[in-house]
């Protein structure tokens, strides 16, 4: 029997030894955040501030390196169709992003989505695992900015004392203060207010767009003007095979990773519903056609073997009697660098401010500033750890390690986007300060509950008077009323059914993608282990698209959050790739890369267990039907607009 009010604490269900901690699920949004005291942040983003946060995250000096590597050790002249195939694969985790934001615009992004559709626990992982991500990814930046700024004053020595990096003979460790300046600085715009400090990111990815340009236009030039060389080779097109090319698609993916920090900003957009959506393609369809632009031209210029993996497009230049255009690459590089330091610093503090709201860090990072309307403190927080990183360490060995938060996040949005077109959620928290209009409205529909989970009325009173009823030689006439709720019972009994069937499947369908990624990369696993995991991982990968694909969606899905923004194609196809390609490179990371992030991921699951898990804001939660929500937030004098 299903009742209108589940009152367990913490969550639905038994308490299965302390863990319902782990499954509960929040609202979807935080339309009652002001009633808890919560100040919302400043409504000021529109669809230009969402495309220059996209690029300036997304395109970092590595396009700069990246062309040289991917060349000569895996694509060669097909680098482009790499750089494409990478881009239609970040598209997939892009159609998720863009329904889950227009639907659940808060703060948060990955964590918040993996909140609502999948449960606590596994938020809370996302979430630290983001932590990880872009503390780490602002550092390894900023530690990057100093060798490029210094080019531009004639050399790699050449910066002020001040700024140059110095060694430390006792400490055996190289400082960087450059890298903690510049974070510093980046950490003041973004604390003056998110439409200033969006315009400041604009103004310097305007400026490497235009470097960019400068490396298509005269390159082009020089191209036709010789004749394209590096395309006249006896190797062909595809001097590594097809194979080879996507290999480079798999490296040159992670050139297209940031645009999920216009996921972060939801909660400051006007218009979140039309804007979010235009903001992510648009960032990412810029990206993707300068990449491809520049890997064409860059390619034509030098025989991919004769490129110099440090430093292709200057060297290509230098080839052709160009050696000045190295200053406007190298300019374009240090605002490359810049622009990612920005996108790498501002979601975090949302990601902490989110992650707080919920009750699961300490309630000062939720804290927004009244005046700039931004998380202030989570802000400086940020800063001052990846300042203090970025001047003491060489993260750049560290990097890998932010790759695992955006593949685990990506992966997570992908699964959410199928829970909540096939089983999203039923129940929503509320506060248990409402349970006076709770009880009033569950003593309302107390009879209307029974006919939805399929009880007889008559059957669940007590008492003679019941008997009359039941004996009633005209029971004939109330036929109709039982037919209609026998009815009701078993359009309620297949709906159970399909959600429970939808429920294992997605779960089948991520074990199966786990199992063919895992079996298809590691090489050293024994010839017949390999093969029947294959074989089974690529079986329930294929059921369980072919069930998803039969069975109904939920029809709650239409009214589930902000309704009338973007909704994703082709499910559940696209999400089920989406998993499989972010599974796959996640496996491929390496050994060194999952030690270092497992040893961070064992600390987030003590920090939870024992913190966030006692203080988090569902822990006294009250858990009702959704379709009654509305009326008890009306009858306790709420109202959910």
């Amino acid at each position: 029997m299903r009742f209108l009010v589940n009152c367990q604490k913490g969550g639905s269900g038994a308490s299965w030894g302390g863990l319902t901690s782990l499954v509960r699920r929040k609202q979807v949004d935080s339309a009652h955040s002001k009633r808890l005291g919560h100040h919302q942040l400043a409504k000021e983003l529109t669809v230009p501030h969402l495309i220059a946060i996209g690029v300036g995250s997304t395109i970092g000096a590595g396009v700069y390196i990246l062309v040289g590597t991917v060349a000569r050790e895996h694509s060669g002249p097909a680098l482009t169709i790499s750089f494409l195939i990478a881009g239609i694969a970040a598209a997939l985790s892009a159609f998720c992003y863009a329904e889950l934001a227009s639907r659940c615009p808060s703060a948060g992004s990955a964590y918040h989505y993996s909140y609502i559709c999948v449960g606590e626990g596994i938020a809370w992982l996302i979430g630290w695992a983001l932590i990880l991500e872009y503390t780490i990814g602002g550092a390894t930046v900023a530690r990057g900015i100093s060798p490029n700024l210094a080019l531009l004053f004639g050399g790699e020595n050449s910066l002020p004392n001040f700024l140059a990096r110095q060694h430390i003979p006792g400490l055996d460790i190289v400082v960087d203060p450059c890298a903690s300046i510049l974070v510093f600085i980046v950490t003041g715009l973004l604390c003056v207010g998110i439409k200033e400090s969006t315009f400041a990111q604009a103004i310097v990815t305007t400026a490497n767009v235009c470097a960019m340009i400068f490396v298509i236009v005269a390159g082009g030039y020089l191209g036709f003007k010789t004749g394209w060389t590096g395309y006249e080779l006896p190797t062909g097109y595809f001097p590594f095979g097809v194979d080879g090319m996507l290999a480079g698609s798999a490296t040159v993916f992670f050139a297209y990773i940031g645009f999920d920090s216009v996921a972060s900003t939801a909660e400051e957009v006007k218009n979140p519903q039309r804007d979010l959506p235009l903001g992510i393609a648009t960032a990412l369809s810029i990206c993707c056609g300068l990449y491809m632009l520049v890997s064409v031209v860059i390619v034509g210029l030098v025989p991919y073997y004769a490129m110099d993996p440090d430093t292709p497009i200057s060297s290509a230049f230098a080839s052709h009697g160009m050696q000045w255009a190295a200053y406007v690459i190298t300019i374009g590089a240090v605002t490359a660098l810049c622009s990612t330091l920005m996108g790498s610093i501002l979601p975090q503090p949302r990601i902490l401010m989110a992650m707080a709201r919920d009750g699961l860090l300490p309630s000062l990072f939720s804290d927004v500033n009244k005046r700039t309307q931004v998380p202030v403190k989570s802000t400086l927080a940020t800063g001052i750890v990846a300042a203090t990183l970025s001047f003491f360490m060489d993260v750049s060995q560290l990097a890998g390690m932010v790759s695992v938060g955006t593949l685990l996040a990506f992966t997570m949005v992908a699964i959410s986007v199928l829970i909540l077109r096939y089983v999203p959620p039923d129940e929503v928290p509320l506060p248990s300060s409402l349970q006076e209009s709770i009880d009033s409205v569950t003593l309302r529909y107390g009879r209307d509950t029974q006919v939805i989970s399929g009880e007889n009325p008559a059957m669940s009173t007590s008492g003679d008077s019941s008997r009359p009823l039941l004996g009633n030689k005209n029971v004939a006439v109330n036929r109709p009323v039982v037919e209609k709720q026998e009815a009701q019972a078993t359009c309620t009994l297949n709906e159970e059914n399909r959600r429970k069937i939808a429920r294992w499947t997605i779960m089948l369908t991520c074990v199966g993608a786990f199992g063919l990624t895992f079996a298809a990369s590691n090489l050293w696993l024994p010839s017949l282990l390999r093969y029947a995991l294959c074989g089974a991982g690529g079986l329930l990968l294929l059921s369980g698209l072919i069930v998803l694909t039969i069975i109904d969606q939920d029809d709650a899905r239409h009214n589930f959050g902000h309704t009338g923004g973007f909704i994703c194609p082709f499910v559940p196809l696209l999400p089920i790739a989406c998993i499989l390609i972010n599974i796959y490179l996640l496996i491929n990371l390496g050994a060194d890369t999952w030690a270092r992030v497992s040893i961070w991921l064992a600390i987030g699951v003590l920090v939870y267990a024992f913190y966030g898990r006692t203080h988090s804001s569902l822990l006294d939660a009250v858990y009702v039907r959704a379709v009654h929500a509305g009326e008890i937030y009306r009858s306790s004098g709420d109202s959910l607009a």
